[in-house]
């Protein structure tokens, strides 16, 4: 044992892992270790003159040897010859980088050493320290620089009294549901200035602000309420003058993603739904400096837009998501002369930033390396991969990957991505885990397939093949697809992914008795079904974070009416019936599934109770195997490191355990974590 722990001590030192102890992981296969070590990339943003990339990268902690908790993030700056620099690293949490508009520094959110709350800094770029410009009483969320660089429009919370704290301090730390929230404000702050940041009178709560390049007014998202259904449904673009005066708005009707102005103030393109029942923010629209109707440039796009900006004052530039894959377009701001900057079939982007000069900094993955930075030159026609933050995966053997095509029981044309075992003896038929997406306004792209959840190439490198399906509802196929499951949730949808399976077992890859099934929040919705409903189709259910009776879920979770614009569009009191046999409780005695649950003790959006009920409806049908894991603290999913770790090896150890044998009787509860010893690392 000490010998084990000196090997997995020294590959931690070395950014490396040994594989899992007592796991059959095939010689230089990917391990649980790795997954739980690897960096990704994020928010990356180009430079004026296009020449360097400022982006976060983030470092997950060393397990067993840093304090507990969620990956730092790090601020670096690359040049266009992938030459990366580190800015603002170590223990330290850093967000939202911007550009200087002179492009000598960089501005971001951070708490650092002796702060109390979350300011603004900027960091010169040639040398210097950062120095903090913006400074409130609570955290700064959210900011935005002017076009000249002298003055931010910032986001906070509103302070907690001194009266409210000072009774909280003395134990009065009761909650009124719903009732005391506090909204989010929006503060001018002047930089370089000892002047105190000014306040604007704006009722509700913001979510978002944009300066326009004019400097003279701001696209503001304003939630009635700081509750995450008001945010999500309810919140509305409006225009406000830097003085806080009203000047137009813009009545989007749902969900809402990215904001960008034109270079010249006269429009706002705005990434929007294109109703409220529509499931996800995907439509690319544009208004006036004064708001108005939105006008959808793309009106027909079977895909979602992602992000967007302006190349010039009447050309957008966009990133969509489009089946499996990315596509970065232009259009003209009056809906003519669409083309494709960059083709779909290589990485995956995920964020998009344009520099004046039309260069084009993206974030974004394969199936062999997690999110990178790349530039896109203007006018090239291919991106270029900027940063290598996993060196040590070059050594690592990866199994193939490849988009499959299937056809649905009615005739649904679906697709979804297969990662294959990392060896197969001959012809022979190898377990499954089948990997459903939440949402299910979500889909899975032809990219990095691996994370704590989801470890598709550990399960390779340990004789499965893996399968994520994108079954009717999901993201990436436009809006009539993402409404197909509209008032009849889990159904069809999940009939896909059992249709799926049967596909993979007619190729004659997959054993139909060792299939496994999971996912997270809907996705632990289906893998309840699984369990239940379609319990003779699945040897072995993890559940996680997942539904398990829809009349309680709307009921006592934080988006009611989000669920009922884009998910049921009936109450419960309205369609009882239709909830009850949706419910995976309901079909709890068809269960022979061996079921894993588990479930953060402070979820919000899928309250802990979900998992309770589906663990004794389990437990008193008792006809299979059930264990129940919480995680305190944690909410919708996981976000410290331990407790990632943790999950990764129950997913694992209860796959292998009813899929590999020895099968019976669940595994010890008790997990060998297998960490270094305390000052083992060097």
């Amino acid at each position: 044992m000490q010998r084990w722990i000196r090997t997995l001590a020294c590959a931690f030192a070395l950014g490396i892992a040994a594989p899992l102890a007592g796991a059959a992981t095939q010689a230089g296969g990917m391990t649980l270790e790795q997954v739980a070590h690897t960096r990704t990339v994020s928010q990356a943003q180009i430079s004026p003159d296009g020449l360097e990339v400022a982006y976060i990268l983030s470092v997950p902690r060393t397990l067993g040897v840093d304090p507990d908790g969620p990956a730092r993030t790090e601020l670096h700056v690359v040049d266009r010859s992938g030459n990366s620099r580190g800015f603002i690293t170590g223990k330290v949490d850093v967000a939202s980088p911007r550009w200087l508009p002179n492009g000598q520094g960089v501005a971001y959110l951070s708490k650092r050493e002796g702060d109390e709350t979350r300011g603004l800094y900027t960091i010169p770029l040639r040398g210097g320290e950062s120095s903090r410009v913006v400074k409130l009483a609570g955290d700064i969320s959210s900011y935005d620089l002017s076009p000249d660089g002298s003055r931010a429009a910032v986001l906070s919370a509103q302070r907690e009294s001194d009266a409210r704290k000072a009774l909280r301090d003395k134990g009065f730390s009761q909650k009124v549901y719903e009732e005391d929230w506090r909204p989010v404000e929006l503060w001018i702050a002047e930089l370089g200035s000892d002047a105190a940041p000014r306040r604007l009178a704006i009722e509700g709560s913001v979510q978002a602000v944009k300066w326009s390049p004019a400097g003279d007014r701001l696209a503001v998202v304003v939630a009635p309420r700081q509750l995450t259904d008001d945010t999500m449904v309810e919140a509305r673009v409006l225009i406000y003058s830097v003085e806080g005066r009203e000047l137009g708005r813009v009545d989007n009707p749902g969900k809402l993603g990215d904001m960008a102005w034109s270079p010249d103030g006269a429009h706002l393109a705005i990434i929007s739904a294109e109703d409220k029942n529509d499931p996800s923010e995907g439509r690319l629209t544009v208004v006036g400096r004064d708001g108005g109707a939105q006008r959808d440039l793309l009106p027909r796009l079977e895909g979602h837009v992602r992000s967007v900006a302006w190349r010039d004052a009447t050309t957008l530039v966009f990133l969509s998501h489009e089946g499996v894959q990315s596509r970065i377009g232009e259009i003209q701001v009056d809906g003519g002369n669409p083309r494709t900057v960059l083709a779909a079939g290589g990485p995956v982007h995920t964020g998009l930033s344009v520099s004046p000069r039309g260069d084009i900094a993206l974030v974004g993955s394969d199936p062999t390396h997690p999110s990178e930075v790349f530039h896109l030159a203007s006018g090239a026609g291919e991106a270029r991969r900027l940063t290598d933050s996993n060196p040590w995966l070059k050594d690592v053997r990866l199994a193939r990957q490849e988009v499959v095509r299937y056809t649905a029981r009615d005739g649904l044309e679906l697709e979804g991505l297969l990662v294959h075992p990392l060896a197969r003896r001959g012809n022979a038929r190898v377990p499954l885990i089948l990997v459903v997406h939440g949402g299910p306004e979500s889909h899975f792209s032809n990219a990095w397939l691996n994370g704590y959840s989801q470890p598709a190439q550990v399960a390779a490198a340990q004789g499965f093949a893996s399968f994520f399906p994108n079954y009717r509802s999901s993201t990436g196929r436009g809006v009539a697809f993402s409404k197909l499951g509209h008032g009849r949730p889990g159904m069809e949808e999940f009939d896909d992914v059992v249709d799926g399976v049967d596909h993979l077992v007619e190729t004659g890859l997959v054993d139909r008795d060792k299939v496994g099934i999971t996912g997270g929040s809907y996705g632990g919705y289906a893998s309840a079904w699984g369990a239940t409903y379609y319990s003779e189709r699945f040897a072995a259910s993890v559940m996680f974070v997942g539904i398990s009776d829809q009349a309680s879920l709307v009921t006592t979770g934080d988006i009611p009416y989000e669920q009922y614009n884009v998910h049921m569009q009936t109450w419960p009191w309205e369609s009882p019936e239709m909830y009850r046999q949706t419910s995976p409780i309901t079909h709890a005695q068809k269960s022979r599934t061996p079921t894993l649950i588990l479930h953060g003790e402070a979820d919000p959006r899928v309250p802990v109770m979900q998992s309770y009920m589906m663990y004794r409806y389990l437990q008193l049908a008792g006809q299979a195997p059930v264990r129940l894991v919480l995680y305190p603290g944690e909410g919708h999913g996981n976000s410290r490191g331990a407790s990632r770790y943790d999950y990764s090896l129950r997913l694992m150890q209860w796959m292998t355990h009813y899929l590999q044998g020895p099968g019976g009787q669940p595994p010890a509860y008790e997990i060998d974590y297998a960490l270094p010893e305390q000052g083992a690392q060097r």
